[in-house]
């Protein structure tokens, strides 16, 4: 590539790369990598309960293992992609995931699996935020937004489209193949990147804050492995909860403080200062907690209590999924005009009705009214993530958004963990309570674990009714109509739970984040070098 081909790291305005809208295709591509890992298990677990033997617990590890690494290194390699190019990085972490996801794939247990999910969350903490930095240095300000809607858009389409293909492949293949999908995505990705993609990095990083930067990964991983632990049932008072999560937020402010005395900080903290920038941050955490919450007990409704398979669970997030790739990019345009407060409410808004909704739903309901609901929170959602992204990366300068998109992301994803661990965590006591004696109905040995979800709750059943006792399977079989009951009670109240984190959310908006945008032709506020 010639020097040419390069991008100016740190140009006030310029007309952007020519290449840019391949650019575009090319991290659209390599997002589609990391955003299907992460939502993948999501229709699997029953199968991977059954066939690789994974305790409720170990299943659950699955899931956040990945999680937790990708959100301890986000801001790291953020940093890193700032300092030695983002190119190489993206090429890095894709190449990382995809002998992660080929090794996870032929896993022996349940261990092995969650040891090979955590290396695929190295790989992914690269590539996010790689995709969104490159992004912004190689569009003009006038067409940023645009393409971020396009970026947020796809965002949205991945994240039925993972557990869609996985539920595809679970008909027809053994339980690892799932791991195999992104492979050739992945492969797709890195020639691409190597391709067209130009290197870009500040030219002047200064020194690198080594203490920040371990302070960050120590305070991340803390904080969402606190979150994940009390979401398991651990207990949110309990030390071994209470010592991580606290420990984190500890780490988190120490840093903070350090950065603000930093002469060379890997974040500039005084960003946060700017209405823009920080309730745009908030409004995109509370949207990941309503999303990653609410498909965590909606797969656990179509499964346990209409009874679809993998692949039908999978089709039934199509209709959100949609939702936010086709409001995304339109949200993009019109928060130009009338500004991001107004579009980014009304996202919100259309959240809560959408999560409302799910009072209206129950073992019998139609599939018209969900498909319904899905396409009104996915129309909801769609509206914020755009406009929210684009805030925040239109504060932070070019030659550090590395930094800011690893901002955004880490955003993303604790908000994400608090969803699943907390909203899991009322939807797990709320199951216990409402389905009370009737687990009686299942052998003593079971019961404890069947107590936990519907899904361990009918293996439970499965497993007395293949016993060969027919008293036995008998008893079981009692427990089923229970249990489905005592799961769309604990949806219900659930979700309100989701409609009220989305309400604080709109109010956020409504009182913090500005109206209208800048002049286009205005880029990023300097900050340190």
């Amino acid at each position: 590539m010639t020097t040419t081909d390069r991008v100016p790291a740190a140009t006030a305005e310029r007309p952007g790369y020519a290449r840019r809208w391949w650019v575009l295709a090319t991290m659209t591509v390599c997002l589609l990598v990391v955003i299907m890992g992460n939502t993948t298990l999501n229709v699997a677990i029953p199968t991977l309960q059954r066939e690789l033997g994974a305790t409720q617990g170990q299943l659950q590890w699955a899931i956040d293992a990945y999680i937790l690494v990708f959100a301890g290194l986000l801001f790291s390699w953020g940093v890193l992609g700032d300092r030695i190019g983002r190119r190489k990085v993206l090429v890095l972490g894709l190449s990382i995931y995809t002998a992660a996801s080929l090794l996870g794939a032929f896993s022996d247990s349940p261990v092995e699996l969650i040891v090979w999910r955590a290396v695929m969350g190295i790989g992914g903490a690269a590539v996010q935020p790689a995709t969104l930095a490159v992004i912004t240095n190689v569009f003009p300000p006038g067409e940023r937004g645009r393409a971020i809607g396009i970026w947020a858009g796809v965002a949205g389409l991945a994240v039925a489209g993972g557990p869609l293909a996985s539920g595809a492949v679970l008909e027809h293949f053994w339980w690892g193949a799932i791991f195999l999908i992104a492979v050739p995505v992945a492969v797709l990705g890195i020639v691409a990147t190597v391709l067209v993609v130009p290197e870009s990095r500040d030219p002047a990083p200064g020194r690198l804050d080594v203490p920040g930067v371990l302070l960050s990964i120590a305070a991340l991983v803390g904080l969402v492995y606190g979150i994940i632990h009390g979401g398991s049932g651990a207990g949110w008072t309990s030390p071994s909860v209470l010592v991580p999560l606290l420990g984190g937020l500890v780490l988190l402010v120490v840093f903070v403080l350090l950065q603000r005395r930093s002469s060379h900080p890997a974040l500039d903290v005084s960003l946060f200062r700017n209405p823009a920038f920080s309730a745009a941050a908030a409004a995109l955490g509370l949207n990941f907690f309503a999303l990653m919450g609410a498909t965590f007990y909606l797969v656990y409704y179509l499964q346990g209590v209409r009874g679809d398979g993998p692949l039908a669970s999978g089709a039934a997030l199509i209709p959100m999924a949609l939702g936010m790739g086709i409001t995304a990019p339109v949200a993009s345009r019109i928060a130009e005009r009338l500004g991001a407060k107004l579009v980014v409410a009304t996202g919100f808004v259309l959240i809560t009705t959408a999560v409302l909704g799910f009072q209206l739903l129950d073992g019998g309901s139609p599939l018209w009214l969900l498909l319904t609901i899905l396409s009104v929170q996915g129309l909801g959602m769609g509206a914020v993530m755009a406009p929210t992204t684009e805030s925040i990366m239109s504060v932070v300068p070019r030659h550090k958004a590395g930094a800011g998109a690893a901002v955004n992301n880490s955003v993303r994803q604790v908000g994400g963990a608090l969803g699943v661990a907390i909203l899991g965590s009322l939807l797990a006591a709320s199951y216990a309570a409402h389905l009370g004696d009737a687990v009686d109905g299942l052998p003593p040995d079971a019961r404890a674990e069947a107590s936990t979800s519907i899904v361990a709750t009918l293996e439970a059943v499965a497993a007395a009714r293949a016993g060969g006792d027919a008293d036995v399977a008998a008893a079981a079989g009692s427990v089923v109509g229970p249990a489905q009951d005592a799961f769309v009670s604990a949806m219900h109240l659930t979700a309100v739970g989701t409609a009220g984190a989305t309400l604080v959310a709109a109010v956020v908006v409504l009182a913090w984040l500005p109206g209208r945008r800048r002049p286009a032709g205005q880029d990023a506020v300097p900050t340190h070098q």
